[in-house]
This record gives structure tokens, sequence and C-alpha cells, in this order.
């Protein structure tokens, strides 16, 4: 992460100054309640279906040549098996995600950077130079910080908002 002139740079990203609407640190937890819920829907849904082909299978006409309703019992539950592990694999990834404490930029768009480290401390003292930054555009620092690869669908970004009315949105309401 470094400045020069008006862009604050993040890897090969430049964010214009003027663009910069916050910059805070927060903990990046995996959103593992959300994909347990999942997880759950997936099973009962292969299950369901799973369940259906081979009571479809047994009602049919199928059932009177030899061999062909054992092999399309046979070729379900494989069937479900290999979605079973893909749900499996899925819910793992997600389950075994770290959570990781980062600094976040936002900008007036949609668009956000990450930095993070291992040392809150430091990302909190970043978050001041940034802002130091902000405040004085003709100061130039340069920080290096640790890469983060993560899957943002595992995630939850920023702060929840309530939010009522309009159509698409995301999030919970509190009574």
């Amino acid at each position: 992460m470094r400045t020069s002139k008006r862009l604050l740079w993040v890897g090969g990203a430049a964010y214009p100054l003027q663009n910069i609407t916050r910059v805070y640190t927060f903990l990046l937890t995996p959103r593992r309640g959300e994909a347990t819920v999942l997880f759950l829907k997936r099973v009962g849904i292969v299950l369901s279906v799973a369940f259906a082909l081979i009571i479809l299978n047994g009602i049919t006409g199928f059932a009177g040549v030899e061999g062909t309703s054992q092999t399309i019992t046979q070729l379900v539950w494989i069937g479900a098996v290999v979605s079973l592990v893909y749900c499996v694999g899925d819910f793992g990834a997600v389950l075994t995600a770290a959570s990781h404490w980062v600094l976040a930029v936002e900008t007036a768009g949609a668009s956000t950077a990450l930095v993070t480290s291992k040392n809150t401390q430091h990302l909190n003292e970043l978050v001041g130079q940034v802002v130091n930054w902000i405040e004085n555009p003709e100061i130039e620092f340069q920080v290096k910080a640790e890469t983060l690869l993560i899957n943002p669908r595992n995630y939850h970004f920023g702060d929840n908002v309530n939010m009522y009315g309009g159509s698409g949105n995301v999030g919970m309401a509190k009574s």
C-alpha cells in the first residue's frame, strides 16, 4: 500500500483521493451460519430428488425389465453421492475458513480494498496514516502488507444495516 500525489495504491489498484469515503478496520468473519443453512437445504434437496427418482423408477414399467431398474437405482445413488460430496466440500471450505483482521478502504462506488496483517495495532496505525494522507495529500508513504486470498461469498463484509422498503435488499430487521 502506497500513496502518490492524489492516489492510494493497494496492490495494483489505484483509488483516487476524492473517491475514498471511509477507512476502517474490522474482523472479516466467515458466514458459518448461512453456510450451515445452505448445506442442510442442499442435502435435503439431493436426498428428496434421489428418493423421488427411485420411487418413480419403481412405479414405472422399468421394474419389469431385468437389471434396468437396479442400474437406474445405482446411477441415482451415484449422482446423489457425488452431489453430497460437493456439498460437504463447499460447506467444509466455509467452516475451516479463518477470520482475518483487515483494513478496508471504501470508495464512493462499489469497490472496497482490503489490507490484512496479523498485527491489529499495525492496521490501526495504517488507518491513521491513510487519514493523515487524505488530510495532507502532499505526504507520500509506502507500507508492506500481506496478501489475502478469500472467496467473498464465504465472508461478511462491513456493517449490517437495517433497511426497510425497496427490493432486493439484504439485511436483518430487528423488532
